[in-house]
């Protein structure tokens, strides 16, 4: 028809598109605060002992960084997106807490392979976050 306005429509919505946003946000600086732990340990193994004193303060960035993971993660849970990262996240911070408190004890028998564990999940947990939604 002649006059007629062509209107474009506007693509979907994807509920909690930018609460993933946030989420995978949260998630990456996690992770890269939990990969720096080994490095300040190894760096105070090797006789940087000023090292000790970073590694503590990255405990308390790491465990803060967990615990406030929790809000946008039940938050996306909340508006209809996955649970997973939600339970994923409360696993995480339990562990980091144990790990905290296995630093401070000196029980290294249990702080290192813990530690481990925890950079093993973290890592998955990156991995998966960035793939969730990938799909249209």
């Amino acid at each position: 028809m002649a006059g007629a306005i062509e209107t474009e429509e506007a693509p979907p919505r994807v509920p909690g598109r930018r609460l993933l946003g946030v989420v995978r946000g949260f998630i990456t600086v996690h992770v890269v605060a939990i990969f720096a732990q080994p490095v300040f340990a190894g760096s105070y193994l090797v006789g940087d002992y000023d090292m000790l004193a970073l590694h503590a303060l990255g405990a308390d960035l790491v465990s803060y960084l967990g615990l406030a993971q929790l809000v946008p993660t039940a938050l996306l849970w909340r508006r209809g997106g996955p649970r997973w990262p939600f339970w994923a996240s409360l696993v995480l911070i339990l562990g980091e807490t144990g790990q905290y408190f296995a630093g401070l004890a000196g029980a290294l028998d249990l702080h290192v392979p813990l530690g481990v564990a925890l950079v093993t999940c973290a890592s998955i947990m990156l991995f998966a976050i960035w793939r969730t939604g990938a799909r249209r």
